[in-house]
């Protein structure tokens, strides 16, 4: 796996590269600002990119905005967020496109290195990881809509662990059934959302997104 990482603190760049370095993965690029992000990842499409939010010279959204606009020259590039608060506008923009490969996690996550990995691995493949924390965040103080507000409670709670980026495996186990309860809630929610059958994943990405724009402030 190959991977260009973008973190302008020194100590936790130099740890995130013996980290991902001491599980197989090799750095082709670390990077502090959101400028040489953009050209390291247009110049070695990695198979993630690991991106802080905030980066010289702004200081503001910059590593962010030169990973949105590497993913418009590089459809489905996936790309992981890191970030020390909840940027709700970050987040629903990330997923924006509906391609997968994506993940927000808060850094307070980066000190549990196994889920810190899990997410790196899961956002390379194509898949999403989103922090609970973040999707929390994002529930408080919204006003449900339809679709979504069609769906049972059960049903909101497996979506809510599907935008955190879970597996059917990990969903069950979290709420205690069978894998066959939770494809049959998928199922059901896929329905409900008008989402057709597909042979790829990104109605998983579409009823993530559809969850968060439930969750917008009104």
């Amino acid at each position: 796996m190959r991977v260009v990482l973008a973190e302008d603190l020194y100590l936790l760049r130099e740890g995130l590269i013996q980290l991902l370095q001491a599980h197989g993965a090799t750095v082709v690029a670390a990077v502090e600002t959101g400028p040489e992000l953009l050209a390291a990842l247009t110049t070695h499409r990695p198979d993630v990119a690991v991106v802080d939010v905030r980066l010289p010279p702004t200081h503001t959204d910059e590593g962010l905005r030169a990973a949105l606009a590497a993913r418009r020259e590089i459809p489905g590039l996936p790309v992981l967020v890191l970030s020390q608060h909840v940027e709700q506008l970050y987040a629903r923009e990330l997923l924006a496109d509906g391609s997968g490969g994506i993940g927000y996690l808060l850094k307070d996550r980066v000190l549990n290195a196994e889920q810190f990995l899990d997410a790196v691995r899961r956002v390379a493949a194509g898949g999403t990881a989103m922090d609970p924390d973040v999707i929390a965040r994002l529930m408080s103080g919204g006003r449900a809509k339809a679709p979504v507000a069609a769906l049972t409670a059960r049903e909101r709670e497996v979506l809510g662990l599907m935008a955190e980026g879970r597996s059917n495996t990990a969903i069950a186990r979290a709420l205690f059934v069978s894998e066959g309860a939770v494809g049959k809630h998928i199922a059901s929610i896929f329905t409900k959302l008008d989402l057709a059958q597909s042979d790829d994943d990104n109605r998983r990405v579409l009823a993530v997104l559809a969850y968060l724009d439930d969750a917008r402030p009104q």
